[in-house]
């Protein structure tokens, strides 16, 4: 086997290599750094990736496989030829002896539809001709009688990754019986329904639904030709022949019909041993790939939580006036070590989405927790906004502008998370500003009395976690009567959701309704910026979803939302605050756009790779 070490990138020609062995060292790199990014709904999801390079690495064997280029040819071997006149025989044979009923003969295959040349020996073989194929079925669901646990029932979900689950539901021997359509050990199984393509092959007798069709072959080649029905040519002949209905369905006739290229018996053994060792070794590679990303990212996230440890008060109280730069602001010695420590390591560190949504979730927590800009000693305290505010609540309530709420409870020593800078205060939520929920009462909530005609937006959840920190988007339109039994929030009120996904949070871009799924916060100081509160919640969401009760539909009320701690920066700073991590978001997003612009690179370097090896 050729060494694995990493090779030097300069040696990144696109070229064909002689061996299997040879391709995959040469671009190590590309196949293990080659990853592709998922898309996930919301903000704030965790890292979702596949290993693109090892996929298209695992695609390049097979493909190689079939082509008669991944093992060297014998001149000595029988020729495909020979085997195919004892498959012919066999078949004959269970004709002539009642097991098998005679089918209709296939067409003979013409050159246009041969996919590619094959070496000297194979040949082209219609799948149907190789052994004799079934559609499965599903006994009645009134009958309880016919499932058990006698002999394994296998649908689509039951086959993947080329294995076989038997473990889900069964039928019994008369449920089976009723089918009358069972594979024998060494049939492949492929949907051709639905996910089609996939396959496998089973080592036991097996029942099977009707998205699922069987070939049993005349002469056991079961592992030659799982190999062969798996590469992509046939994948993509499969899809090409399905139906362009809503849901994609290929035919059992069609799939017969799909050409099998077919190498001597001799080398069909070889061939699948060497398959099977690449395969192993590829499994290899992810699973090398996966435990370098994460030991990656637990560094990074050990790196970023040593800039949250708590802030000593002493410490933050002797802190100067300075201009905001760039960096966190470092106000203790272990802080600034700490700092160091990582801005040393940036190039190597943030090298993946995950690490630089790592660095984006440490930026908003060092900014509530008062250490991302420095504090200013010539701020008012805001201790003395907290008071201004409550008298303006106090003249508010008797204006009948803002109903009176059920007193907050004190905030004990023991519930505050962190030490906060001199001059900030912990305080909840209602404190700062009016926090309400959305408004919907008709029911039934699609009537189309209230949408016919509308041009107000209505606002749901979804239309919050999709945000990107403004909404822009709307789910439909309340016309007048909708309004009315409704409210209308204004441009700028920041919506966090309390059903389904908990805390998700966005600003509205436009005055709009929303449910009561949706709370509404506003600051009663409009010198406060909204987005502190926005930046905030991304932080709290965690602790927020452990409220949600355990059930189908999460959700939390309004009490426990009124209830969460809120660190309270001077009046001035919280414009510094919010213009610092805006800065340093807008650079985490062009860091992330440079890491997608060289991922593509990646994926566009591996695809050439293999187009130009087969």
């Amino acid at each position: 086997m050729a060494d694995l070490s990493i090779t030097d990138t300069h040696s990144r020609n696109i070229k064909a290599t002689p061996t299997a062995e040879n391709l995959l060292a040469t671009h190590l790199d590309i196949w293990t750094t080659a990853i592709e990014q998922k898309s996930s709904a919301g903000r704030g999801s965790s890292k979702k990736f596949s290993l693109y390079g090892i996929k298209k690495l695992r695609e390049l064997i097979l493909e190689l496989a079939v082509r008669g280029k991944l093992v060297p040819q014998d001149a000595n071997d029988e020729p495909a030829c020979v085997l195919f006149k004892r498959i012919t025989a066999e078949k004959a044979q269970l004709v002539k002896d009642g097991n098998l009923r005679k089918q209709k003969a296939l067409p003979e295959l013409s050159d246009d539809e041969k996919p590619f040349e094959l070496p000297n020996g194979w040949e082209w073989i219609r799948l149907g001709e190789l052994g004799y194929t079934q559609t499965g079925g599903t006994p009645s669901k009134n009958r309880p009688e016919l499932f058990g646990n006698d002999i394994s029932f296998i649908k689509p979900g039951d086959i993947l990754d080329g294995t076989v689950c038997y473990e889900n539901e069964g039928l019994s021997f008369l449920g089976a019986e009723s089918l009358g359509r069972i594979a024998p050990a060494n049939s492949l199984l492929m949907v051709c329904i639905g996910t089609i393509g996939k396959c496998g092959f089973i080592d036991r007798d097996c029942a099977f639904n009707q998205q699922i069709n069987s070939i049993t072959p005349y002469v056991n080649i079961i592992k030659y030709l799982h190999k062969v029905t798996s590469a992509a040519y046939f994948q993509n002949l499969a899809w090409e022949l399905s139906s362009s209905t809503t849901i994609a369905i290929i035919n059992k006739g069609k799939w017969e019909s799909i050409p099998i290229a077919v190498a001597p018996l001799a080398e069909q053994h070889r061939i699948v041993a060497k398959v099977d060792e690449l395969m192993s070794l590829c499994d290899a590679l992810e699973a090398q790939t996966e435990a370098s990303n994460s030991a990656h990212q637990i560094l990074v996230e050990t790196l970023l939580n040593a800039l949250l440890l708590p802030l000593p008060q002493a410490t933050a109280n002797t802190a100067s006036q300075s201009d905001v730069s760039l960096e966190p602001q470092p106000f203790t010695d272990s802080f600034d070590k700490d700092w160091q420590r990582v801005a040393e390591h940036f190039d190597t560190l943030f090298t993946t989405s995950a690490s630089i949504d790592t660095l984006k979730q440490t930026i908003l927590q060092l900014a509530v927790m008062g250490k991302l800009v420095k504090q200013d000693p010539n701020d008012e305290p805001a201790a003395k906004l907290l008071e201004r505010i409550a008298k303006e609540k106090v003249q508010q309530i008797k204006e009948g502008k803002i109903k009176k709420q059920k007193p907050l409870p004190a905030i004990t020593d023991e519930e505050k998370p962190f030490e906060l800078p001199q001059g900030w205060e912990w305080c909840r939520l209602p404190d700062l500003g009016e926090l309400a929920r959305g408004k919907s009462k008709h029911r039934p909530r699609n009537d189309p009395k209230l949408y016919q005609g509308g041009n107000i937006p209505l606002v749901q959840t979804g239309d919050v976690a999709r945000s990107s920190g403004i909404i822009g988007t709307y789910t439909a339109q309340y016309n007048e009567f909708g309004l009315a039994q409704s409210q209308l929030w204004p441009k700028g009120t920041l919506c966090i959701t309390i059903a389904a996904n908990i805390a998700d949070t966005g600003i509205l871009g436009f005055d709009a309704c929303f449910p009561d799924s949706v709370v509404g916060y506003t600051p009663f100081n409009f010198s406060i910026p909204t987005k502190y509160f926005d930046y905030f919640i991304r932080t709290a969401k965690s602790n927020l979803e452990r409220f949600a009760p355990s059930t189908a539909q999460k959700n939390i009320n309004l009490e426990i939302l009124s209830q969460v701690l809120v660190p309270c920066p001077p009046a001035q700073e919280f414009q510094r605050v919010v213009d610092k991590v805006d800065e340093l978001m807008a650079l985490c997003d062009q860091l992330k756009a440079r890491l997608a612009d060289a991922q593509t690179t990646q994926l566009h370097l591996t695809d050439a790779i293999v187009e130009q090896a087969v």
